[in-house]
């Protein structure tokens, strides 16, 4: 027992920073982000927001989730069709079929693989791409490949030095993991070949067995614990940035895997509408990200990694890459 105790503290000397006593006066991750300058924010395009909104609560309030879709060049062709369904109105009228505690909650045609259904399934607007499942990972470009590297070459990500050389923290399911373009994905040789993770609040397609990938009808948000065995299985094409409360606060379905059963059938939450932002007339949403590429965010990732505002006893000196969100603002449109 002794030998182990001393052996921890040996370990916490060598791979945590000082204990946060030693550092008072320490920002927090949240004190990072509120004071980070303008031009460290970058706008979200309109074109990559989704508006959706459910039916009211039971106390009439209204409930509205924005989704921010996943730009170039990560699940593209998902995120076209899902675009394609938004402007053909044809999520209109589907409900959240699914929710299942610690995981997920899912959306779409409950008559579209849903072991309660009991009708048709809804017909598919025209135009949809059949996405192959070897764009589950993608290609970096030159541009991907140095914000990769940036952030591996940043003291905000933890490493330790073996034969001289920066070995990063084992990531379990992947060699590495960084932030492109505002978004977390992971990696199996530092580039360039990256594809997204899933994260708390992430949204991805629901599918049915390989080599069906699904076409954006079905989806689904991360409302638990990320479940990370779904990396490069499921397309990630977004991820929730406000009224995630709206999802997971939903019932949970007590059939297989959460879906509602039939006795259920109340519980689903009807989807009124789901709009691209961009073609809104007038009240459209507008949001900013921090990027992941600035002063600020290299920042606030080494603070999320080592608390070490007044709270904090001892410093965790790492973090996984889904304990490091990425900030993300409403402003003015």
């Amino acid at each position: 027992m002794t030998k182990l105790t001393i052996s921890l503290a040996a370990l916490l000397a060598l791979t945590c920073p000082a204990l946060a006593q030693d550092a008072p006066d320490a920002p927090s991750p949240g004190q990072i982000v509120a004071e980070a300058a303008g031009e460290e924010w970058v706008e979200i395009s309109g074109d990559d927001l989704l508006v959706m909104t459910l039916a009211p609560d039971d106390d009439g309030t209204e409930r509205t989730v924005v989704i921010q879709l996943m730009p170039a060049p990560f699940s593209q062709g998902w995120v076209e069709n899902i675009r394609t369904l938004a402007r053909a109105e044809w999520y209109d009228g589907i409900t959240v079929n699914r929710v299942q505690d610690n995981y997920v909650v899912q959306w779409g045609d409950p008559n579209y693989d849903n072991p309660e259904a009991d009708g048709a399934a809804k017909p598919l607007p025209e135009g949809l791409q059949t996405v192959v499942e070897s764009d589950y990972v993608t290609k970096l470009d030159a541009a991907g490949i140095e914000a990769v590297r940036r952030y591996f070459s940043n003291a905000a990500a933890p490493r330790q030095a073996v034969d001289s050389v920066a070995i990063w923290r084992a990531d379990p399911y992947a060699r590495a993991h960084a932030f492109v373009a505002g978004w977390p994905i992971a990696t199996l040789d530092m580039a360039p070949e990256a594809w997204p993770v899933h994260c708390y609040g992430m949204v991805g397609v629901g599918r049915g067995m390989s080599p069906d990938t699904g076409s954006g009808a079905e989806l689904y948000t991360v409302i638990g614990h990320a479940p990370r065995h779904l990396d490069r299985n499921i397309a990630l094409v977004g991820r929730i940035v406000e009224g995630m409360e709206h999802l997971s606060s939903l019932p949970r379905g007590s059939g297989a895997l959460g879906f509602y059963t039939a006795e259920e059938a109340g519980k689903r939450t009807p989807v009124l509408s789901i709009r691209v932002a961009s073609d809104l007339p007038a009240g459209r949403p507008a949001f900013e990200y921090l990027s992941t590429e600035g002063e600020a965010f290299a920042r606030y990732a080494k603070a999320r990694a080592n608390r070490r505002d007044p709270f904090f006893i001892v410093p965790a000196g790492g973090a996984d890459i889904c304990n490091i969100p990425v900030p993300v603002r409403r402003v003015a449109d």
